[in-house]
């Protein structure tokens, strides 16, 4: 965990326009940059990126700012791209298409965060279970609901470097284009999410996952089989995206929100720890960033504090909550990631956009703090409120 450095941000003499940062991020994508060392992903050197320093709890500049789902269907040149690889798994599992896509925000907004173009399930065959996912977001997976099916994936032997070589190719190369000017992450989905895919054979939300309830009502210790599982396999999975190149690993809980307190408590919490404790294990200067989408129990800052405790060095909040309030409520030496509401980014207008970022810059004051959206980007938003969003936190400096 972070010791929780506090410095306030130093003010700088002059304030980039928006002309200016477009030639910056222009210059930045045409000149060469230097290869790096990914053996030491998350060391701490002298040209470490600006959100790897706010992640690990340093003084920094300004607060740096990425998106999530910033890679993808927002971007006209994404959907150019899906005429030449038209299934997602195309995309994400052949190197090229993954690492173009993985850069196309940086080279668009000049974000301080550059993540893996990749999907919480890309581990899932290394465990023996293939999945399908249609281009509306449909998934199809066989279901694992028996004792027999889980011995069957225990009989896997998980290899991501072996099962997924794409994943270590791409989050390399990245590393070697952005250089020090911006961040590589990395992320994985947490057991309870992964579970419930499985157990269901698509996403839960379209039953209200019936089939995960079942489970914990009738064979609880067959779903603590298979999240203990996933936990080994999945830490894994993070230490080898971090030993390939990645620098932050944001692991994500999305489903577990819609879980009770008492049963979030027995069939989420001891396994989001087990992965993250497997990160720290053996990468324990490797900052990692958690998020749980708004949901039923979890919305409103429901389970803020059971994240704080999770063992993350950032807690990534939704917009469901106020992040000055929030920022009071965690402890000092948890860092905070977000949380602009993805439908003001996409509405608009402008002067909205700028009023709601810098009132969130503001509060956090440049300390311990990544400035992202409260959930991912929405498909319909326009290129240029992404653009005057990223330019708003990179011209902002606390007061």
């Amino acid at each position: 965990m972070m010791t929780g450095m506090r410095s306030p941000c130093t003010m700088l003499a002059l304030l980039c326009s928006l002309a200016l940062t477009s030639s910056l991020v222009a210059s930045k994508v045409s000149a060469p940059s230097p290869r790096r060392d990914v053996s030491a992903a998350g060391a701490a050197t002298d040209d470490a990126p600006l959100l790897l320093r706010a992640a690990r709890g340093e003084a920094v500049e300004r607060t740096p700012v990425w998106m999530m789902r910033q890679a993808g269907r927002h971007m006209q040149v994404y959907r150019d791209l899906v005429k030449k690889y038209p299934t997602f798994r195309e995309r994400s599992e052949i190197p090229e298409a993954a690492l173009e896509i993985s850069l196309q925000p940086w080279e668009a907004y000049g974000v301080d965060g550059v993540i893996l173009f990749s999907d919480i399930l890309t581990p899932l065959p290394a465990m023996g279970v293939d999945f399908q996912i249609s281009e509306g977001g449909a998934i199809a997976i066989s279901p694992i609901r028996t004792e027999a099916h889980l011995a069957e994936l225990k009989k896997a032997n998980f290899d991501a470097a072996t099962a997924c070589p794409f994943v270590g190719e791409v989050l390399g190369k990245l590393r070697e284009k952005v250089g020090s000017s911006a961040t590589v992450l990395g992320f994985v989905g947490l057991p309870f999410t992964l579970a419930s895919y499985l157990v269901e054979g698509k996403t839960g939300t379209t039953s209200g996952f019936a089939e995960v309830g079942r489970m914990r009502k009738e064979q609880p210790e067959l779903l603590h089989g298979i999240l203990d599982l996933l936990a080994e396999n999945i830490g894994a999975y993070a230490c080898y995206q971090v030993e390939s190149g990645a620098q932050v690993i944001q692991v994500f809980d999305s489903w577990a929100g819609h879980l009770p307190e008492d049963q979030y408590l027995e069939f989420a919490v001891p396994y989001q720890k087990k992965v993250i404790e497997a990160i720290k294990a053996k990468h324990p200067e490797t900052p990692v960033i958690i998020y749980m989408a708004p949901d039923v129990h979890s919305k409103d800052g429901g389970f803020l504090d059971h994240l704080a405790a999770s063992g993350a060095d950032c807690v990534s909040v939704d917009y469901t909550v106020d992040f000055g309030e929030t920022r009071a409520r965690l402890p000092a030496g948890v860092a905070m990631q977000g949380n602009l509401d993805p439908k003001i980014l996409r509405d608009g207008p402008l002067d909205k956009i700028k009023e709601e970022t810098e009132k969130i810059l503001a509060a956090g004051n440049c300390n311990m703090h990544i400035m992202n959206l409260g959930h991912g980007i929405e498909a319909d938003t326009p290129e240029p409120h992404a653009k005057f969003f990223v330019d708003t936190v990179q011209a902002f400096r606390a007061k």
